[in-house]
């Protein structure tokens, strides 16, 4: 299973979550080699009260961080590249501060947060990992001080609405409870709209992926449910009118919102950023079925796409 549609909803997620509380940037570029970070994202002046509606995120949140989240279980070897990117950030900072006889203020470095759905012993023993249980809870494991580096342990985290935020880039059963639990938040959340709309343009991505597994097949059926809630909600707020002609035309409507989303994710795994001329070839993708366009966007190059569809 490849973990693109995953990486694309965890930095969409968590940009969503994190941009009311400063600066967020994902895929950030590591100029020692061609590496990216997840999420860079550096807090801004004054805190606001969405620091607390994420809860531990929020508290993550308060000080500059390097967020790098994984689908499945982070082994050794990924968990050393996330700290390879930052020691190179920690040498760029270096090299900017260049000439200031003052040595670097420890504090204000960047963190690293690794969130892994789990953690074996192993892993977290090799790692000489701690917990902090009397300011962090269960399931946040820290490193040495100068490694400046948190495992997160998201199976570990105690369910309760402060780790809420977190538990939803979980797996499995913990990642369903917190579904759960997330839909059972008033409908008035300012969050809740955001996250569901988020999971709902993962649950499209999966659907049209060849590869998926059981797991996955689990989550989009978990999924398709809150998606069938969402249309009878519309549709008793009248804004499908009670017509059977409206209500295709709506969930026509919601496929085409869809696949056009797929396709973007698709462009920006691929290519990064969205220019004008992949932007461009957007609409004639839109004519194509999932079956057809998916499997041009994942083998053919920039030049071959831009070729066949401008």
């Amino acid at each position: 299973m490849t973990r693109f549609p995953y990486d694309q909803f965890a930095k969409d997620y968590l940009t969503e979550l994190l941009q009311p509380l400063g600066q967020v940037e994902t895929s950030r570029k590591v100029p020692s080699e061609v590496r990216e970070i997840d999420v860079y994202f550096a807090p801004s002046a004054q805190s606001t009260s969405d620091t607390i509606q994420i809860g531990l995120l929020g508290k993550i949140a308060t000080k500059p961080a390097l967020i790098e989240p994984f689908r499945n279980a982070a082994t050794i070897t990924e968990i050393r590249s996330c700290m390879n990117k930052l020691f190179d950030v920690f040498a760029q900072i270096k090299r900017q501060t260049k000439g200031d006889e003052k040595p670097l203020d420890e504090s204000a470095l960047p963190m690293l947060w690794i969130l892994s759905p789990t953690a074996s012993d192993s892993i977290l023993n090799g790692f000489r990992a701690s917990i902090d249980e009397e300011n962090w809870g269960g399931g946040v494991h820290f490193l040495g001080d100068y490694l400046r580096t948190v495992i997160v342990a998201i199976h570990q985290l105690p369910r309760t609405q402060e780790t809420l935020w977190l538990r939803i880039l979980g797996k499995g059963r913990v990642q369903k409870q917190a579904i759960d639990e997330l839909e059972a938040l008033p409908n008035n959340h300012p969050l809740r709209a955001k996250a569901i709309d988020l999971l709902l343009s993962l649950k499209t991505t999966l659907e049209v992926n060849q590869n998926t597994d059981q797991e996955d097949r689990d989550l989009i059926m978990r999924l398709s449910a809150i998606y069938e809630q969402k249309l009878a909600e519309a549709k008793q707020e009248g804004l499908r009118e009670g017509l059977q002609e409206g209500i295709r035309e709506g969930l026509q409507e919601g496929i085409q919102a869809g696949h056009r989303q797929v396709i973007e994710n698709l462009l920006q795994v691929r290519f990064g950023i969205l220019d004008a001329e992949l932007i461009a070839i957007i609409e004639p993708l839109l004519l194509l079925t999932p079956q057809e366009f998916t499997p041009l966007l994942l083998q053919l190059s920039r030049e071959e796409l831009l070729e066949r569809f401008r």
